[in-house]
């Protein structure tokens, strides 16, 4: 079926992207090493019946957009029992292989088999996190031949986000196969597999993980060298620029051994909740600090789950900047890591949502509690063991993926009762994970015992806020406030929480509420506030810029002293507690 309201709903990106080796840019900034041959571009692609290989290709793809999509040239919807068939030739240049070669896919929906020259080099289930085949063994000279099998039948055992079938409303159009960059990289030698970094606002702790014997290590490091031995080193800079997002500094390193070298950064930041006067308050770096942010669903017309280029991404994050956010909270999905880099690089901190899994009730999980019945006892839903183990185990990918990422600094696990079940254990086995983050462990309602913050979603109303729980406070959903902007529409429906029909009556109506609304919440205890939201989204039409990112739908610098009124208000009330 052809999704033709794409075709009249391009993002400036699109005019842009080199259509020969789209996203050809390096894909693991934190952990580059001199080797990289981009497998994206045009594949051939068929729809089977069966899991195997056709005898002949009647479609050509272009990797890593999804075959939903305007931009991978197959713009359709697939059928939930077909199996998603990807093939392509590739020559490795002279001298590419040191030791041995692997494979990487930055993401797949839902579930992949792999075949180098018609031998299973691997599989992998799951759509929103990277994974990485040693194919050394199956490789030839000369000619080689990759194929993936994928499948997404939206089986809600797995984490699925905003997927659905029938999209609509606040669900979006499902892709499935390749969504990521695939790309191949050669290791030398006994290599570095892999580093960990833990930071605060004082130094960072790296740990290495290699196949070598760790007896020498050196780091380079703003103009100094440090040599050591074991598995681990604490770099304390003489001169400590730490991390915020009016400063995003970055301390960029070599580790090398005596095989292998890459090159990674960390930050020197901590974010903490202190008691400031009677008040519990988030402290970015030992002092209290207002993340003021976006719903950001990272979503795009053209491509869907991907923009065109990058420059999409830091499009987005420089837009908020403008208008005086410092937070995006990225919404139940899980992004590129070049995501991430330019968030640590322009300064833009991250609030980071878990992907839901399992199912959903709009009577149980919206309704009912938007106009206040939240007690429900969870106990009861959401029992299937394989469901919940595959949301704890995605959770703990998650955490690890992004652990040395210093622009996120919350995590939210479970969304509005959507998948929910055992939120304190999950706390718990996230919080073991990594205890420098904070953790909102169940945003918008339906609380448990145990999470680092007090998590509000407040619509339709004026949200209020109260000392009493002894949390910090994380209004983290409000607004949803819509403008239709003829021609730069998905479609004829329209979802938000109150419509204004000019940019006047929008900007207005945000600006009224912050500094009537919002602003004054602050003396009550508010540390974070997130509004919905950063973009339109297919039917929703409530973002601050078109869904074409064509349109900035509030006056910028209203919305800037929106955001500036909150600070001082903000400020005002650190002062006199």
């Amino acid at each position: 079926m052809k999704n033709t309201v794409y075709k009249a709903l391009m993002t400036p990106f699109a005019e842009k992207m080199d259509k020969d080796h789209p996203w050809n840019d390096y894909p693991r900034p934190a952990f580059v090493r001199d080797s990289y041959l981009s497998l994206n571009g045009t594949w051939d692609f068929a729809l089977c019946d069966e899991e195997s290989e056709p005898q002949s290709f009647g479609k050509k793809i272009l990797v890593p957009f999804p075959p939903e999509s305007t931009l991978s040239g197959i713009e359709m919807r697939i059928d939930p029992t077909k199996f998603l068939v990807y093939k392509k030739k590739f020559s490795l240049p002279d001298g590419f292989i040191k030791d041995r070669v692997m494979l990487h896919f930055g993401a797949v929906d839902q579930t992949a088999k792999v075949f180098i020259n018609g031998l299973t080099a691997g599989e992998h289930e799951g759509g929103y996190l990277p994974f990485s085949l040693d194919i050394t063994d199956l490789i030839k000279d000369g000619e080689n031949t990759i194929t993936v099998i994928a499948r997404d039948t939206l089986d809600k055992k797995y984490p699925y986000g905003k997927q659905k079938k029938k999209r609509g409303g606040m669900w979006y159009t499902p892709v499935s196969g390749i969504w990521q960059s695939v790309w191949l990289e050669s290791l030398p030698e006994r290599p570095i597999l892999s580093i960990t970094i833990e930071q605060n606002a004082k130094f960072a702790k790296i740990k290495v993980n290699s196949e070598a014997e760790l007896k020498k290590l050196t780091l380079h490091i703003d103009g100094s060298e440090y040599e050591f031995s074991g598995s681990e080193i604490i770099i304390e800079p003489k001169i400590k620029n730490t991390w915020t997002p009016e400063t995003p500094f970055l301390y960029y390193f070599t580790l090398s051994t005596e095989t292998d070298s890459v090159v990674s950064y960390f930050a020197l930041r901590e974010i903490a909740i202190e008691e400031v006067g009677d008040t519990r308050r988030f402290t970015l770096n030992g002092k209290p600090y207002f993340f003021s942010g976006l719903l950001d669903q990272g979503y795009y017309p053209d491509g869907i789950f991907l923009p065109a280029t990058p420059e999409g991404y830091e499009s987005d994050i420089l837009l908020a900047k403008r208008l005086g956010f410092n937070t995006l909270r990225k919404h139940i999905k899980i992004e590129p890591m070049i995501f991430y880099h330019l968030c640590d690089k322009l300064g833009m901190v991250v609030f980071q949502d878990m992907v839901n899994n399992s199912g959903y009730s709009f009577l149980l999980d919206t309704a009912l509690p938007t106009v206040g019945f939240k007690s429900i006892d969870f106990s009861s839903r959401h029992k299937d063991e394989e469901t919940r183990r595959i949301f704890l185990d995605t959770m703990e990918a998650t955490a690890k993926h992004l652990y040395n990422t210093p622009s996120v600094l919350l995590y939210t696990v479970f969304n509005e009762g959507w998948g929910e079940f055992l939120p304190d254990e999950a706390y718990d086995r996230l919080k073991a994970i990594d205890p420098t983050r904070l953790i909102d462990a169940t945003s918008g309602w339906f609380y448990g015992k145990k999470s680092d913050v007090r998590s509000m979603h407040v619509y339709f109303k004026t949200p209020k806020v109260s000392k009493t729980d002894g949390r910090a406070i994380n209004l983290s959903e409000f607004g949803g406030f819509s403008l239709r902007v003829p021609d730069h529409l998905f479609g004829s429906n329209n979802y938000g929480y109150k419509i204004y029909k000019t940019r006047s009556e929008l900007t207005d109506a945000i600006f009224e509420l912050y500094t009537e609304g919002v602003a004054p919440l602050c003396e009550d205890g508010l540390c974070a506030s997130i509004y919905t939201q950063l973009s339109d989204v297919e039917d929703e039409t409530n973002g601050l810029i078109t869904y074409d990112r064509r349109v900035v739908k509030v006056d910028e610098g209203q919305m800037k002293l929106a955001n500036e009124v909150l600070y001082q208000d903000f400020n005002t009330a650190i002062e006199n507690s």
